[in-house]
């Protein structure tokens, strides 16, 4: 039976907001708005950066209580990274149907999320557990700024004509591809094809 500690709830919290998240995301509730250089942001927007950085947190929040307290169990090993991929795969996609991003990005971004995914079942099965790695760490970060400054539309920056949101989409791409070709190489003993 799964130990429904601290930690544990505030995983399970970070995925009932998910909804929130793309909720008002997609409703795009125009309270207030503002438009630079043809970029139009709202007040649900910026309402939805605000709510996705807190729930993107969350996740080191729950590590370090848990680790901390020494709270670790299996399920929270098992509900954590999903907490993590389901908000990075939907906001991801809800960003492509708001036309925010490349629906290629999102593919290639949610893929190797799954291959990580996979990876970690494997060793998981064999008694190993892949510790998140620095450049995995970098990822998470690079995909936070590049998804809020999405959210938002570029704002502030538009406002000096800087494409910082075009500039992380393409940071947040080669981050997340380089550290997923990381996992692997540094885990190719897990997947011994010859076995």
């Amino acid at each position: 039976m799964c130990s429904l500690n601290l930690a544990n709830r505030i995983t399970i919290a970070r995925i009932f907001l998910v909804p929130v998240v793309i909720f008002l995301l997609l409703i795009r509730y125009n309270f207030w708005s503002v438009t630079i250089n043809h970029r139009t942001t709202t007040g649900s927007e910026i309402i939805a950066a605000f709510v996705f950085i807190v729930v993107a947190s969350t996740d080191a929040l729950d590590g370090y209580i848990a680790r901390k307290r020494q709270l670790i169990t299996n399920f929270g090993k098992f509900l954590d990274p999903l907490a993590d991929k389901l908000l990075i795969s939907a906001v991801l996609i809800s960003l492509v149907e708001m036309h925010r991003l490349s629906a290629w990005v999102a593919i290639l971004i949610i893929s190797r999320e799954f291959a990580v995914t996979g990876l970690r079942l494997v060793a998981a099965a064999e008694g190993t557990v892949l510790a998140a790695s620095k450049l995995g760490k970098l990822k998470t970060v690079t995909q936070i700024v590049a998804i809020v400054a999405l959210i938002i539309n570029n704002f502030p920056f538009s406002f000096v004509g800087f494409d910082f949101d075009t500039i992380m989409v393409y940071v947040m791409v080669l981050i997340t591809l380089a550290s997923g070709i990381d996992y692997f190489i540094k885990n190719k003993s897990v997947i011994d094809v010859t076995s």
